[in-house]
């Protein structure tokens, strides 16, 4: 990396966001430089390429009134670094972390490469904490633990910022006395968005222990491949340099994937799958792997990104390497959401790796994995039945068949529709678990032992026949 500062005046050609200058020497990948207009005007931009000399830049913003003869490059000998101080919480910034709440500009304790540096796994801490959302669908049957990474798959048009901004107000810690803060990075959203997440953390307090990252969609692109490492490097400062648990909450990664798309068409890259670089997996990994607990520090990252599923595919490159990286995923159903279902999370498809590390006796309760088991089969029993009535008939079926089958209908009702400030005590969506059970033989269940049937779920059954 060069230390010095140089300026060229040598600009080749200008194509999109994309400059290329000539004849630069010692110029390092990702370093920062200033670009000069000839009306005096000043921009920033970032080097995305070197090779023999020709270094290719890409402009944070519009090249309008770019002169290749008059225009002139500053290479400044550094990458990307962000001021961080704990003064950030409760402040709005826009992608590039410059205060946007009319705010004081804050003043960095330290300044950090945004690029971050990977954990490494010898120092990395097994995750066994539990983090309660307050929604029984991800309480309940995958478990949020912290340290973890676990994506939220959902479609245009669903309702996963209203979901992002419940689990950002509700979530907690069960340990009391433990500092715990949110840092929200919103990608490449809509003006409508953004005063919506303004406003939610506003009217809530929830603003006072959170960070907000507004990247909008009218910003330039290559914005959106910084938001996300803005975020991360402020949540990591707060997590292993001032002992806080940090839940940190990005949406929506897919505009993030299409910035690396359109960026690595600029440079004229051959395209993978899709469109996309072939380095995606890569890249994504450079964000998702910065989750986890370390050795020796008392603070925590955790990630909840949010990504809408082109086409609702969950096979689409975007969720489809997301899920080989991050521990599970919560599945957001078109289907549930057509019945009128708050939060329309679709149990069946979702899963939580680390589910099994974060529950039991003195974390959550001792009957939460039969629980969770049982709920799961039963449910998925009766979408089974669903299906098959609808060829032969409800009359058709027998009559535990039937019980089932309401069984699926009061499930999707009671346990997964949650108003949008209900916060659901674990110990609340358990017993809801087993009020549900009480619909069904006692002889149907088969996945929770018989001395928690004893202890939790015969209040709620009528005497059997």
């Amino acid at each position: 990396m060069a230390g010095m500062i140089k300026e060229y005046q040598t600009v080749k050609s200008v194509e999109g966001p994309i400059v290329f200058v000539e004849k630069v020497e010692n110029v390092g990948y990702n370093e920062i430089v200033e670009v000069k207009l000839p009306n005096g005007e000043k921009r920033k931009g970032q080097v995305l390429e070197t090779s023999k000399g020709l270094v290719v830049i890409q402009i944070f913003g519009v090249t309008t009134g770019l002169d290749v003869q008059k225009t002139k490059v500053k290479f400044l000998g550094e990458t990307m670094r962000l001021g961080v101080s704990e003064e950030m919480l409760g402040r709005v910034f826009n992608g590039l972390g410059e205060p946007i709440d009319k705010g004081p500009p804050v003043i960095a304790e330290k300044k950090i490469d945004i690029n971050g540096a990977a954990i490494n796994p010898v120092a990395r801490i097994k995750p066994s904490d539990f983090i309660q959302t307050g929604m029984s669908t991800i309480d309940g049957l995958n478990t949020l633990v912290r340290g973890q990474k676990l994506p939220i798959f959902s479609g245009a048009g669903l309702p996963h910022n209203e979901l992002a901004v419940q689990i950002a107000r509700q979530a907690k810690v069960k340990a009391k006395g433990e500092s715990f803060a949110v840092v929200f990075a919103a990608v490449g959203i809509t003006h409508e968005e953004a005063s919506f997440f303004m406003k939610d953390f506003e009217r809530t307090g929830a603003l006072e222990r959170s960070v907000l990252f507004l990247n909008l969609a009218d910003d330039p692109s290559v914005e959106r491949i910084i938001t996300p490492r803005m975020a991360l490097t402020t949540a990591e400062y707060l997590a292993f340099e001032k002992n806080m648990h940090v839940l940190v909450i990005i949406t929506d990664m897919t505009n993030y994937c299409e910035a690396l798309r359109e960026i690595a068409g600029a440079r004229k890259e051959v395209p993978g799958r899709r469109g996309y670089p072939g380095y995606m997996y890569t890249d994504l990994s450079t964000i998702y792997e910065r989750a986890g607990m370390i050795k020796g520090k008392k603070g925590s990252v955790t990630q909840f990104p949010i990504l809408t599923m082109p086409s609702d595919d969950i096979t689409h490159p975007i969720p489809d390497l997301t899920g080989y990286i991050t521990e599970g995923q919560i599945v957001v159903s078109r289907e549930l959401h057509r019945k009128g279902i708050y939060p329309p999370i679709d149990v069946l498809p979702c899963l939580s790796r680390l589910m099994n590390l974060g529950i039991g006796k003195e974390k959550t309760r001792e009957d939460h994995r039969g629980v969770a088991d049982q709920l799961y089969a039963a449910y998925a029993t009766g979408r089974d039945l669903r299906s098959l009535s609808a060829i032969v008939g409800e009359e058709a079926l027998g009559e535990t068949d039937r019980k089932y089958l309401k069984f699926a209908d009061e499930f999707e009702k009671r346990f997964i529709r949650q108003a949008k400030d209900e916060d659901r005590t674990i110990e609340q969506t358990l017993d809801l678990g087993w009020e549900l059970f009480a619909m069904l033989p006692e002889k149907e269940l088969k996945r929770v032992k018989l001395e928690y049937i004893e202890k939790y779920g015969k209040k709620y059954r009528k005497e059997e026949k």
